[in-house]
């Protein structure tokens, strides 16, 4: 292997990264819609929520942002329509 490749590492490295959604305020959260680039707080989407869990759609075009299903192991998360989630760190830190 070339030296300028950089050294593939397991998952576990992420756990610090991940680890600060953990006290994250997913409401104020800012998430790019993949379908109209709209950009947005959480909080701005439009939820339907059923007895499988909810979905978040997209205020601007209705794309599914995001699926929570509650299971009893715990919860899936997954973001098809997302392009990106940023948590500000300080005011203007929220990219665009």
């Amino acid at each position: 292997m070339p030296a300028h490749d950089p050294v593939a590492l397991d998952g576990n490295v992420l756990a610090g990264r991940f680890g600060l959604l953990g006290s994250l305020d997913i409401t104020t959260a800012v998430l790019r819609c993949a379908g109209c680039g709209r950009t947005d707080v959480v909080a701005a989407a439009r939820v339907y929520v059923s007895g499988m869990g909810a979905v978040a759609r997209c205020a601007g075009c209705d794309a599914v942002l995001v699926v929570c299903v509650e299971r009893p192991g715990g919860t899936l998360v997954a973001m098809p329509g997302t392009v990106w989630l940023s948590h500000a760190t300080g005011p203007g830190d929220v990219a665009t």
